[in-house]
């Protein structure tokens, strides 16, 4: 097995050095197959032949204006924005405050999310030769799915895992049966019943889900350390959030040391795969189906156009129908040559409730350095502003802590000097209409019983509704 996914790293070296070139040719092939859709025929499709003419002709989407395709799609109408019948849409809430529904093809399926989960494992391995990850099984923590109206909807793990078959199994555990439970406590006591005992090499998934599944097996198993338990575990390959908050909780879990290796895998597309371990920048993964545009200011560029160091907002064109569609990832290259990437945040993941102009990125760095500063460890949080009638207002962090600082009063306030240092918007509000901010402490597992009882996956980091 080790030969064989060793073997893919010509293949994937080949698309990073021509990126420009597997680019156009995949916004051709989608051309090509995309022209006979309704899709296809309203924005004429047929007709165009270059990536600015695309740009001219095909106007951009976000969920709410694509929607009304999605739900043609999940009627089981045919050929709408991509070829046949949609069988399968990923549920997939993210941040946002209602479910969204992203179409999922087979084939997407197969050259997106199947290649690039191989491909994390082939560069884990080509950086780390004396890898034992075939020794022992990687444990998948998914979600759940089910039939609607004939398709199969649920979250892309699920799918993943159930397109996978049994044959999956072998290198996968838990079993499908358990994988699948879709009350996530009753999954988590299945999962360490059945893998309490097996000899589990890695773990993948959301972080939190992992951090919640991981404190239940050390109360099954009544040890106080991950290692104890799986000594033989030596690599997180994980996705979908910042990793930097969680990265304290997990080592203090763990209790030894392991591997960490990001990818950027949404539900509409697989993205980008980190070279290294322990590293928030990507390489691009050009070949994977998925034309990208990138879009900053209102000026929409190609692969081809982009510069360091600019934020951008990720727009997508895929093989399973969507159209310019912007996923609502803003992402910053770190290298042209190959092709680097790091997620700089969410276009809708930020404060301005007082002008503050606060970003995800602030908050992360800010946070981190209270943690630093105290002492504490920090498992989950939420950030909102509170308003006070004509007097401005503040905000409000919810926390939940894995090691409580001995001042929490003196928590806030590192927080706080962090953020007026790091944003002059903040800085400037906080000396006119803002008050310091709150750190609201709530018990252990607070968090993850909002998520099973929403059935959300991310923790949403910064809320501008005062919802908190």
């Amino acid at each position: 097995m080790r030969g064989l996914m060793l073997s893919r790293l010509r293949r994937i070296e080949r698309a990073i050095e021509s990126a420009i070139e597997r680019q156009y040719s995949t916004l051709e092939q989608l051309l090509e197959r995309g022209q006979y859709t309704d899709f296809g025929r309203r924005y004429g499709l047929s007709g165009i032949r270059s990536a600015e003419q695309f740009a001219q002709q095909v106007e951009i989407f976000d969920y709410d204006s694509f929607e009304p395709y999605v739900e043609r799609m999940r009627r089981g109408e045919s050929g709408v924005t991509c070829e046949g019948r949609v069988e399968m849409f990923a549920r997939s809430s993210g941040t946002a405050s209602r479910s969204k529904y992203i179409p999922v093809t087979r084939r997407a399926l197969r050259m997106n999310h199947l290649r690039g989960m191989a491909d994390v494992v082939t560069m884990y391995l080509q950086g780390n030769p004396s890898s034992q990850l075939f020794e022992g099984r990687t444990l998948t923590l998914g979600g759940s799915c089910r039939r609607e109206n004939g398709a199969l909807v649920g979250d892309l793990s699920a799918l993943l895992i159930t397109v996978a078959g049994r044959w999956g199994e072998f290198l996968r555990a838990p079993s499908r049966g358990a994988a699948l439970i879709e009350d996530f406590d009753a999954k988590c006591d299945a999962v360490c019943r059945e893998c309490a005992r097996e000899r589990i090499t890695a773990l993948a998934g959301v972080p939190s889900w992992n951090m919640a599944l991981l404190r239940r097996l050390l109360e099954h198993t009544g040890r106080s350390r991950v290692i104890d338990v799986w000594p033989d575990l030596e690599l997180f390959m994980h996705g979908g959030v910042s990793f930097r908050p969680y990265r304290e909780a997990f080592a203090n879990v763990m209790g030894g040391p392991i591997n960490y290796l990001e990818s950027y895998n949404a539900s509409e597309g697989f993205v980008a795969i980190a070279e290294r371990c322990d590293s928030d920048e990507m390489l691009l993964m050009p070949d994977y189906g998925c034309y990208y545009e990138f879009m900053h200011n209102g000026d929409v560029v190609p692969l081809e156009g982009v510069r360091l160091g600019v934020d951008y907002a990720l727009l997508m064109t895929s093989e399973s129908g969507l159209w310019r569609y912007r996923l609502g990832d803003v992402v910053r290259f770190t290298s042209l040559n190959p092709y680097r990437v790091k997620i700089a945040g969410r276009t809708k993941q930020y404060i301005n409730a007082f002008g503050e102009e606060l970003m995800i990125g602030n908050v992360e760095e800010a946070l981190l350095r209270a943690c630093f500063v105290t002492g504490a460890v920090v498992e989950e949080y939420t950030v909102s502003p509170i308003f006070i009638y004509e007097r401005g207002g503040y905000h409000r962090w919810v926390v939940e802590f894995v090691y409580r600082p001995d001042d929490v009063q003196a928590f806030a306030e590192e927080i706080d000097a962090a953020l007026r240092e790091l944003n002059s918007d903040y800085d400037a509000k906080r000396r006119s209409v803002m008050q310091r901010l709150e750190v609201l402490m709530v018990p252990a597992g607070t968090f993850h019983r909002w998520q099973t009882a929403t059935g959300r996956r991310k923790v949403p980091r910064l809320r501008e509704d005062g919802s908190v």
